[in-house]
């Protein structure tokens, strides 16, 4: 599949809460699942859309994934686990052909502008590279969910085992018609930092993330987001990944992945 055979969007709107996957979320282990960052960035803009006060925005977002996740209409529904003007919890879930496969948390938080002097984030973002040619997995080439991103490597590369760091922004928008968000292109992105940070090889090893934390200062600025990922893997075979994340404003928060590691058979 070629960048110019992309769809218009990773997902149709079908009705209330119903979404219709297209191509383009498809992973490198079978046409028939969808990468995780996909449905993630949707279940989290879901989260994002949910009425809500306005003064509150979203700090942290946990997504569980509950198992492979098809490229099949999928139904989200959002509700309310601790109401309030100031701190708020919500939780939403996707569901698959009558099962649930991705559940998620996200803590809303009142901002309220200077109203303290900030604690700078250590971490400095590199500069954003010139265009880079697509290179994806060795031995994989190219799958349709990488090609619907734009990749550009500070550090590392798909094809290469340890630590990297890389720009992204989508070529597509999340859900036809609808107005992109930078937090979107973000969760998108964001799933594939094991994959980017691999320690062992991707054809003889799988490193299944269970979930994905994301802690956010403040709401990413687009369209170009990054992250630097690292991998740690424990001989009993678990593993985590650490990640900063960050935009051309500068460092935005942290991320962390939980590690199922095995032996592909």
């Amino acid at each position: 599949m070629s960048p110019f055979s992309l769809p218009d969007a990773f997902y149709h709107q079908q009705d209330e809460g119903r979404f219709l996957p297209t191509e383009a979320t498809i992973g490198p282990w079978s046409s028939l699942t969808q990468h995780g960052g996909p449905p993630i960035a949707l279940i989290s803009r879901a989260l994002r859309s949910y009425p809500a006060p306005p003064e509150l925005e979203i700090a942290r977002i946990t997504a569980e994934i509950l198992g492979p996740i098809p490229v099949e209409p999928c139904e989200i529904t959002v509700r309310t686990l601790r109401p309030g003007k100031r701190i708020e919890l919500l939780q939403a879930e996707m569901r698959c052909n009558d099962r649930t496969v991705l559940l998620a948390h996200a803590w809303l938080l009142e901002r309220q502008a200077n109203c303290l002097e900030p604690v700078p984030d250590p971490f400095t973002p590199p500069d954003l590279p010139e265009e880079q040619p697509q290179r994806y997995f060795s031995g994989m080439g190219p799958f349709p969910y990488a090609q619907a991103i734009e990749w550009r490597f500070t550090e590392g590369c798909f094809s290469r085992q340890g630590p990297a760091t890389v720009w992204a922004r989508p070529r597509i928008p999340l859900v036809k018609d609808a107005t992109p968000h930078s937090l979107d292109a973000l969760l998108l992105m964001l799933d594939s930092a094991n994959g980017i940070s691999a320690e062992l090889d991707i054809n003889s090893w799988s490193f299944v993330p269970v979930d994905l934390t994301l802690n956010m200062h403040r709401l990413p600025e687009g369209p170009w987001v990054g992250m630097d990922a690292r991998t740690q893997i424990d001989s009993g075979g678990v593993g985590a990944v650490t990640t900063s994340v960050f935009d051309t404003q500068g460092a935005l928060g942290r991320s962390l992945h939980t590690l199922f590691v095995r032996p592909l058979r």
